[in-house]
């Protein structure tokens, strides 16, 4: 199977991989003329190529074909409160990416363990995720965000808050399969605070539950985006 390569800015009819790139590719992958790869842009482009100059600082590409894949017909955003070991954070966009996801965006809630953030190394695991799993769009992984300030920027009617506390939940299943999109919040360990829950409910958020489990932040947050998917497959 051909290698995977990220090109962001690519242009017709070649593409010259980044320095790094090419070294990889020329000594690591002992790529030569001819030999076929494939470059996704991240925005649903994936394109046929083959190795046109192999030089380990600028390894020049030739475009054989190109297509443009579409974006699903429905939306997937998970805003979850990053956990405190960022190793778990990272498991969670490299396996969200690989299922399927659009938006994650981290909260800054008040019991959030994590306080600041930084995206640099976690958009290098989606990007590296993109290219194993064959998707072809590239999630955006948005900044901290305090809670407060998230919430008016959610369509109520699509959001749905998975938080622990007792009352009457619904599935997330029975309510994914709807719409254009889903927006799904996963609060911190220690869950969201009554004042956080009763700020999503005047909102107009409803409460979903994923399972009778108490998961992890990171396992909440995939197991959202795993369920939408299934959700709107058996649609």
């Amino acid at each position: 199977m051909p290698h995977t390569f990220f090109a962001p800015d690519l242009a017709l009819p070649t593409y010259t991989l980044p320095e790094d790139e090419s070294k990889h590719a020329v000594r690591v992958l002992r790529l030569a003329p001819g030999d076929a790869v494939v470059l996704v842009n991240g925005r649903g482009g994936v394109f046929q190529a083959e190795v046109d100059m192999a030089d380990a600082k600028r390894c020049r590409l030739r475009i054989t074909r190109e297509e443009q894949v579409p974006r699903r017909p429905y939306q997937v955003h998970v805003a979850v409160a990053p956990t405190k070991n960022l190793d778990r954070m990272e498991w969670l966009v490299e396996k969200a990416t690989e299922i399927g996801v659009d938006t994650l965006t981290f909260l800054r809630c008040a019991r959030s363990e994590r306080r600041e953030l930084k995206l640099e190394r976690l958009e290098k695991i989606a990007i590296s995720a993109l290219k194993q799993s064959g998707q072809a769009w590239l999630p955006q992984l948005s900044e901290l965000t305090d809670f407060g300030r998230f919430l008016p920027t959610v369509e109520p009617a699509t959001t749905f808050i998975a938080h622990l506390d007792e009352g009457e939940r619904t599935p997330l299943a029975r309510v994914a399969a709807a719409g254009s999109g889903c927006r799904i919040l996963i609060g911190p360990e220690g869950d969201f605070t009554p004042q956080e829950i009763d700020a999503a409910f005047a909102r107009g958020i409803r409460p979903v539950t994923l399972g009778n489990s108490r998961l992890r932040t990171e396992t909440a947050a995939l197991a959202a985006v795993h369920t939408v998917h299934v959700a709107r497959e058996l649609v």
